[in-house]
């Protein structure tokens, strides 16, 4: 309970401490002591005495009313998945919301991966909180190849998506925007910690990724939360060379109380990347017309702008 004491105060402590006088329409002064708003500037705002606030940010948040929580979300300027956090942070405070995690007990029927398996022109796989890729189509394991080689992989064979990013150096060079993908991927796994505290596999995660990186380190101690993640992702590909590709994150629910989500990866029609990605998906369909072509990897990449160049013989 000490630990999650400790997270609802840094939460709080971080968002306030973001917040200028100015921005939340107070007086400002030159001296002051503390970045942001002080807590008895966050009470007036939320309505609520000095102490009460005082003790709620020290972590004290388990009998507090929703209507109580929606005035703070509003005077620290919580966006909706800070807002979330915030309330799956109380959630798991309270005495009927500390059942374990069933999360990590859900397997995936195989419908899901007939589904993955008929999506031949996107890459798509599935992801636990924790960011375990739990099971994938031909062309996300091509799409995503570094991950799956890399040597961050389980004893399973199983990616995970935050341990690839934050300990395989090689992961820099995948991704074309790896501060980004860094932070969003911390702010994910802060997200998740709120809504399973007593995950013990997550908890490992994090203890390994913070011992290990001091990157993670330092994005996770900013205590930023993630929720949904969709957009334009850019990647090098190790072989067909840049790709712009734009992707999504959809909730696919599952027996007990486990959410895992579907991402998926497609490209702009009649985009270079489009092309590309249909070169990956050419070398990963298990097609006989695949199977017994006569040509080379390179020579079918050889026309396509920012592709691999033939080795030399």
């Amino acid at each position: 309970m000490d630990q999650q004491r400790a997270e609802i105060r840094d939460f709080l402590a971080s968002r306030r401490a973001k917040i200028t006088p100015a921005q939340a329409g107070l007086p400002t002064s030159a001296r002051r002591r503390v970045p942001g708003l002080r807590r008895e500037e966050v009470a007036v705002l939320a309505g609520v005495s000095t102490e009460w606030y005082t003790r709620l940010e020290k972590g004290h948040i388990g009998g507090v009313s929703d209507d109580v929580l929606d005035a703070v979300a509003r005077a620290l300027q919580l966006d909706d998945d800070e807002r979330t956090h915030l309330f799956d942070l109380a959630r798991s405070s309270r005495p009927e919301g500390r059942a374990p995690s069933r999360r990590r007990d859900a397997e995936l029927p195989p419908q899901v991966q007939w589904l993955l398996d008929a999506m031949t022109m996107s890459s798509a796989f599935v992801r636990n909180g924790r960011t375990d890729v739990l099971a994938g189509n031909a062309l996300a394991r091509a799409l995503h190849a570094p991950m799956f080689g890399s040597a961050t992989i389980d004893q399973r064979g199983r990616p995970n998506i935050a341990r690839y990013i934050f300990l395989d150096p090689g992961a820099q060079d995948f991704f074309a925007d790896w501060d980004a993908a860094a932070s969003a991927t911390a702010a994910l796994l802060r997200a998740e910690a709120g809504r399973e505290p007593r995950d013990r596999a997550l908890r490992d995660l994090v203890g390994e990724l913070s011992t290990l990186s001091p990157e993670f380190r330092g994005r996770w101690a900013a205590h930023d939360v993630l929720i949904r993640h969709d957009g334009v992702k850019r990647l090098r590909h190790p072989d067909v060379g840049h790709l712009e590709l734009t992707f999504q994150s959809l909730d696919l629910p599952l027996p007990g109380r486990a959410v895992h989500n579907l991402i998926t990866y497609t490209a702009e029609p009649g985009s270079a990347s489009e092309e590309r990605l249909k070169v990956l998906a050419s070398w990963a369909a298990p097609s006989a017309s695949v199977r017994t072509a006569p040509v080379t990897r390179d020579h079918r990449t050889a026309g396509l702008p920012g592709a691999r160049p033939p080795e030399p013989a």
